[in-house]
């Protein structure tokens, strides 16, 4: 077994893109799956934890100044300043200046610590990110949905919000629980088969969200096409300006994971946070948020890859 999902491992980025096809070639499961999302993400959340264990998340604490700077500019800085060009044209109210906004709030998505060991790169840098993007949401919400109406009613994206920083605090003390219980030490083997186990359960994920996609490629392709490039312009474009200013600033080591952050933000976390989000634009546009997101391995790899 160790084996098996050690293959699954050393291929994760593949595992991936399989996820992809089979979220196009199989519309019916991915109805079936899109229910069950938020037990999954959660799924793949105590893997993750479980994996970089509570001392390294303690030693994160050194970082602890520096992490939240960059989480400040990516959750706050960077929606307000979206907000206020989309407001210069006269567009603050348009499908694409909610759905770019949305995206710039929300925190990590879940996946990204596993993502940065599928482009070489240590995940505690990306799991320090997730974390406490996570748990300071309800606080950098409050100007981004004052400044934009139009993104929904702030009680309940708090509310929303407060929900899930209780649900991560709860998987991921259980899941350091049980790993100083019973494999405070790990082997190389034991690492890697949980790395291909955490390869599974993001491909299984992506199936469920792609459920807008496929009816759009026969009803509305322009439409699908528009959304599609948003998202990749979107997604890999934070990655490369955020890779090349936080070397700039000083983080050498780390800039490979913080920059994976960058680009991949769990964006559907306002599907029950804000109304504007109950539109068949939105929805499109997270379906196709996914392509960038599960290509980031493959796509950015020589870029944010670990060179040494």
């Amino acid at each position: 077994m160790l084996t098996a999902l050690g293959v699954f491992a050393r291929y994760g980025r593949f595992v991936l893109v399989a996820g992809l096809v089979a979220g196009l070639v199989l519309p019916g499961v991915a109805v079936a799956l899109r229910p069950w999302l938020s037990e999954l993400v959660l799924v793949l959340l105590f893997l993750t934890a479980y994996r970089v264990g509570l001392p390294a998340a303690l030693d994160g604490l050194n970082h602890i100044l520096s992490t939240l700077g960059v989480v400040l500019v990516y959750q706050l800085a960077l929606p307000l300043v979206c907000i206020a060009l989309f407001a210069c044209f006269g567009m603050a109210q348009s499908p694409v200046a909610i759905a770019l906004t949305l995206m710039l709030s929300a925190p990590s998505v879940t996946a990204s610590p596993n993502m940065a060991v599928m482009i070489g790169q240590a995940p505690e840098p990306a799991f320090r990110l997730l974390i406490l993007g996570t748990f300071i949401l309800p606080l950098t919400i409050f100007p981004i949905f004052w400044a934009s109406p139009a993104l929904g009613n702030l009680s309940d994206a708090i509310y929303a919000a407060l929900r899930l920083g209780l649900s991560i605090s709860v998987t991921v003390a259980v899941a350091f629980f049980l790993r100083a219980r019973c494999q405070p030490e790990m082997r190389m083997s034991e690492v890697r088969a949980l790395d291909g186990l955490t390869s599974l359960a993001l491909a299984v994920i992506v199936v469920g969200l792609m459920s807008a996609v496929t009816p759009a490629i026969s009803s509305a392709p322009w439409m699908l096409a528009k959304w599609m490039c948003i998202a990749l312009a979107a997604n890999l474009g934070l990655q490369v300006l955020a890779y090349t200013g936080l070397r700039r600033l000083g983080f050498e080591q780390s800039a490979g994971p913080m920059a994976l952050v960058a680009g991949n933000r769990n964006v559907a976390l306002f599907l029950v946070a804000s109304s504007a989000t109950n539109t068949d634009e939105f929805l499109l546009f997270l379906g196709c948020y996914q392509f960038p997101m599960y290509l980031t391995p493959i796509v950015m790899r020589p870029l944010l890859g670990n060179r040494t």
